[in-house]
């Protein structure tokens, strides 16, 4: 008998889906279609059999991840089961992004995708959308803790010399301008996306280049950091779509610069 793990290795799923692959998996019941975001953006329109998930479900003190059995309780009442594909899409990238890391923090990353576009393009392409909140019946999701998913500002400030590590600084260009990290390199998770208005995204091989210009070379480490953690996730998904080796800085500046003994740029 093939254990959960070995399911899993063997239905590993795109990164991104098409508007029009999902309108055809809809009624596909190992896909579970999820908008992030809040009650009354959910309740004016939103794809057909999507649950309502806001990011904050996922969330304890301090902006920190819930432990991993929390997360997965919290992602099971969202019908989500050790073998569900899930589709995320939402209104803020950085929340997807966010709930895309959660998912990836217990051991679930090969089984999300993210949508190649919103609810904009949606209704843009005259596809049907809906009102109705769902109820989804509770799925069953195994905790795996993913130990090379998240990391902490000791991990960070240990790897600041490594030429093998390159980090992402995913906040703004003013932000950037207060104090970064040393030998981080500024990206915009803007840049991700080919339109904004319909939250499409680049090409794979464009988000390839996009980290390349950043200076991510073969073979090297990303760590990803913002302001508290959700543009780096929606960064470290973006890493993790074209095969690089990332992790996300959780906590990100707001930790780091707590400490006087942290190094910072100005």
């Amino acid at each position: 008998m093939l254990t959960v793990l070995a399911v899993l290795a063997a239905t590993s799923v795109a990164p991104i889906v098409s508007t029009e692959w999902l309108q055809s998996h809809l009624n596909d019941p190992s896909v579970r279609v999820v908008f992030v975001g809040e009650q009354g953006e959910y309740a004016l329109a939103h794809i057909p059999s999507a649950v309502l998930m806001d990011h904050m479900a996922t969330v304890g003190d301090d902006h920190r991840l819930l432990p991993p059995d929390a997360l997965a309780r919290a992602w099971a009442k969202a019908g989500v089961s050790d073998t569900t594909h899930v589709v995320l899409y939402g209104n803020s990238p950085m929340a997807t992004g966010w709930m895309y890391m959660s998912l990836a923090a217990i051991g679930h990353a090969d089984h999300v995708s993210m949508l190649d576009g919103g609810i904009k393009l949606w209704e843009a392409e005259k596809r049907s959308v809906s009102e109705a909140s769902p109820t989804p019946r509770a799925g069953t999701l195994t905790p795996r803790p993913a130990p090379d998913v998240i990391v902490d500002a000791s991990w960070v400030r240990g790897k600041l010399e490594d030429p093998g590590v390159r980090v992402l600084d995913v906040r703004t260009t003013d932000e950037w301008n207060r104090g970064h990290l040393p030998r981080a390199t500024l990206i915009l998770w803007q840049d991700l996306f080919a339109d904004r208005t319909t939250l499409k995204f680049k090409s794979l091989d464009e988000i390839r280049a996009l980290l390349t210009r950043a200076g991510v070379a073969p073979n090297q480490q990303v760590v990803t950091y913002c302001a508290i953690g959700m543009r780096a996730s929606l960064m470290y998904w973006a890493a993790r779509a074209v095969g690089i080796n990332a992790r996300v800085y959780v906590g990100s500046w707001q930790d780091w610069q707590r400490d006087s003994s942290n190094p910072i740029v100005r």
